[in-house]
């Protein structure tokens, strides 16, 4: 076994120490690139709480016109894209959505659109990657965290909802959450959330972050406590209400005022932090790293394989042809 190679020491400042500098500045100046998917039934405030989480009203909710619309058979994705800056730091923000998923009398396969997207962007992304005279950038449009919306009903998940996320989770990070979680009370909320995980540990549905082991210990303690809030119980809302003389985000009703960003009212600090402030760059690299690099290696094997049979097929077919008539 090679033993660890030592440091050398230098006689002088040589300047590569500045490295971290040189690649901070091509980053700011390219931008970053962020592809999140909104998935669950109609009303359940996907528009809302996106427009929360990145404090900008980015999509419009279609709760209300759907209503009026004439229901579909299949789910329709639109994808939005915006650019936000926030200290100098661009974010190209694509976001997803999937109205009426779960909402028709019949949703069977209603999920199938939703995956083939995702393995859409998986496609695309590859076939540029292979291609002779391929781009510098390649425009990265694959998924990489899909908002899975729970109806706060207390009583837990759907059968579709299981079938769903299980589907969900092999080809992208899934991120569940109850939505109007103001719906319950804390004790019906914090109940409702030990059933949840119940039912997704009995079902084996692969959740991020996933548990590693090569992450250092201070990465798997903080995974370790996102998991623990898994399903968050979020409370959107663009609307400020005055509480104590400050403006803050929040939700009237009869009782008093929802503030979003209050911990003790919902988790809405708890999953944006996470989302943005300190695992947006791991979601990005584990949709590479993972969901990607699975999706990569199943498709070139099968072309692989392809090819192979292929050239058995035409090597066959000359040593037939080479055979001498009669034979």
């Amino acid at each position: 076994m090679a033993s660890a190679i030592q440091p050398t020491p230098l006689s002088s400042y040589v300047g590569f120490d500045s490295l971290p500098g040189q690649i901070e500045q091509k980053l700011l100046k390219r931008g970053f690139q962020f592809n999140v998917m909104v998935v669950g039934q109609t009303g359940l405030g996907k528009s809302t709480l996106i427009n929360t989480l990145f404090a900008s009203h980015l999509i419009d909710s279609k709760g209300r016109l759907e209503a009026y619309e004439t229901p579909r058979s299949t789910t329709e994705i639109h994808p939005v894209s915006h650019l936000i800056v926030e200290n100098g730091v661009k974010l190209r923000l694509n976001i997803v959505d999937t109205p009426g998923y779960g909402d028709q009398v019949n949703n069977e396969n209603c999920w199938d659109p939703i995956i083939k997207y995702i393995k859409d962007q998986h496609s695309a992304y590859l076939r540029k990657e292979l291609t002779a005279m391929r781009d510098r950038y390649i425009t990265d449009t694959r998924i990489h965290c899909c908002l899975f919306f729970i109806n706060p009903t207390g009583h837990g998940l759907r059968p579709i909802d299981v079938t769903v996320m299980k589907k969900l989770s092999d080809v992208v990070n899934v991120v569940p959450v109850i939505a109007k979680s103001d719906s319950l009370t804390l004790e019906e909320r914090d109940l409702f959330k030990e059933r949840i995980r119940a039912e997704m540990q009995y079902n084996n549905i692969r959740l991020y972050p996933f548990d590693d082991e090569e992450h250092e210990e201070d990465e798997r303690e903080l995974n370790d406590r996102i998991r623990s809030l898994i399903p968050f119980a979020v409370v959107g809302s663009e609307r400020t209400v005055v509480i104590d003389g400050k403006q803050v985000r929040g939700r009237k009703n009869r009782y008093g005022v929802v503030n979003v960003e209050n911990e003790n009212h919902c988790e809405f600090v708890f999953l944006r932090n996470f989302l943005t402030r300190s695992h947006l760059q791991d979601l990005i690299e584990t949709t590479s790293a993972t969901h990607y690099e699975s999706f990569r290696s199943r498709q070139l094997l099968a072309l692989k394989e392809s090819s192979s049979k292929q050239q058995a097929q035409q090597q066959q077919a000359q040593q037939q042809q080479a055979q001498p008539n009669g034979i």
